[in-house]
């Protein structure tokens, strides 16, 4: 395994100001809104937070102080994306709304005597001072009748900044937050209006009259707890977690392990996806006979019939999940888990998505299945590395890491110049140092086609 970065959450000691609250800076409505059936299911009942690093390049004239220009952008964006200032009410049948009560977002300024340069690759996921950057303020971090968004800018002695994000997933996805950022960028850079305006229509994504299940949804199947070694994985406290960097060298590597007609057929996602989840249940040493589930979220925007508009900014994606017996999965070659990744992403039509929403109403908006499974969200498209206020592009831009059962994909630029894919990943320590050697396996380019030789781990690029 790597040596971490030289600079460590030892050497970021920041100074916050008391946490305030940002309304929005016009007048708005005071309503109740419906959340989709699909925004409000137990599974995004949390809070994702997200880090942008800014490094220092001249502001633009008299906007020297980013935590100033960043507060007052995000005012003005509450204007037009006025129930992100609202909060989260509960109904009957546990059905969410947005009470559009203008109460505002929480805004924490801060400073650290640190440089965007001394913070180096520890910015990629999982950031261990995201604590420090992006402060837990009492009474926010639930979902009813909290704050919606949480921001921290953290002012860097570079001149640069960083920008930290928690937003209650049941409002939004990472898409959502981008476009609402992306709004605040560019009102903070001169212009008047929002290119784009925001869209609510939640409507269009309720259960059908009456909901009809009319799809296989292993996503949600009612199963009995596979024991303490699967409870295990959801207690973060028990866990290890690290990340790994995924270049062309790596996807190179992992490609030789297909067979010749599955190489040209095969997205880096798929190849991706197939190896981390093969790598990790090998890992985790699970019963040969257990069954084990990937599930891929699929994003929902563009498909066809559902007519999700330009400018939607609720939750659109879809659990499509796949199962595989312990033992097969483990022992067969890659091109197995690649298949059934294919199978997942082809499940996904117009119908798929509204089974998926039928179902979790006529199941009580459920969480998905936790025994053995694995969550993979692809976030390389979603833009967060273009949001500009005012300083150019942030050197990263996304998640601040993984959850238990949850990764994402991230794109990410080594100090090097390298372009690829990071991953965060949560495992037990004994399981992360088995994945480790399992993952060096694959992206050995030498032993490309030999899965079971021994190859050290310090061959994967990881971070702790």
């Amino acid at each position: 395994m790597a040596s971490p970065p030289p600079s460590s959450p030892a050497l970021l000691s920041v100074n916050r100001h008391k946490p305030e609250l940002i309304s929005p800076s016009g007048v708005t409505p005071r309503e109740l809104k419906l959340l989709s059936d699909m925004d409000d299911q137990e599974g995004l009942r949390f809070q994702v937070p997200f880090l942008l690093f800014y490094p220092n390049r001249p502001p633009m004239r008299g906007r020297e102080d980013p935590a100033r220009v960043v507060k007052e952008a995000l005012g003005k964006a509450l204007t037009y994306y006025y129930p992100l200032a609202g909060r989260i009410r509960e109904g009957p049948n546990r059905k969410l709304a947005v009470d559009c009560t203008g109460e505002g977002i929480l805004f924490v300024e801060a400073d650290a005597d640190v440089s965007l340069e001394e913070l180096g690759d520890s910015m990629r996921p999982p950031c261990a001072f995201v604590d420090e950057v992006l402060c837990d303020v009492a009474g926010s971090g639930g979902t009813v009748g909290c704050p919606l968004l949480l921001a921290q800018v953290t002012r860097l002695k570079c001149g640069g900044f960083i920008l930290g994000l928690r937003l209650n997933h049941t409002i939004s996805d990472s898409l959502g937050l981008k476009q609402f950022l992306e709004a605040a960028a560019e009102l903070a850079r001169g212009l008047p209006a929002p290119s784009r305006r925001p869209v609510w229509r939640r409507e269009i994504l309720y259960a059908r009259d009456p909901p009809r299940a009319t799809c296989r949804h292993d996503e949600f199947e009612d199963i009995v707890d596979a024991g303490s070694a699967a409870t295990m994985l959801l207690d973060p406290k028990n866990m290890v977690h690290r990340s790994f960097f995924f270049g062309p060298h790596e996807m190179a590597s992992i490609k030789k392990r297909l067979p010749h007609e599955l190489i040209s057929k095969s997205s880096t996602y798929e190849l991706l996806t197939a190896c981390l989840w093969k790598c990790r249940t090998i890992a985790l040493q699970i019963e040969p006979d257990d069954v084990v589930r990937l599930s891929c979220t699929i994003n929902a925007r563009g498909k066809r019939g559902l007519s999700v508009p330009s400018g939607y900014y609720g939750n659109t994606s879809v659990y499509a999940t796949v199962l595989s017996k312990a033992d097969q999965l483990c022992s067969s070659p890659l091109g197995y888990a690649v298949d059934l990744v294919k199978k997942a992403k082809g499940m996904v039509s117009e119908e798929y998505v509204r089974s998926s929403i039928d179902t979790l109403v006529t199941k009580g908006r459920p969480k998905y299945t936790t025994v053995w499974n694995y969550v993979v969200a692809d976030s390389t498209k979603v833009g967060f590395e273009e949001v500009d206020f005012g300083w150019g592009k942030p050197a990263y831009g996304g998640v601040a890491g993984a959850f238990p059962l949850i990764s994402f994909y991230v794109k990410y630029k080594t100090r090097e110049g390298e372009e690829g894919i990071v991953v965060p990943i949560m495992l037990p320590e004994r399981a992360m140092q088995r994945f480790q050697e399992e993952l060096a396996k694959m992206t050995d380019e030498e032993r490309a086609g030999h899965d079971h030789c021994c190859v050290d781990s310090t061959a994967i690029r990881s971070n702790l």
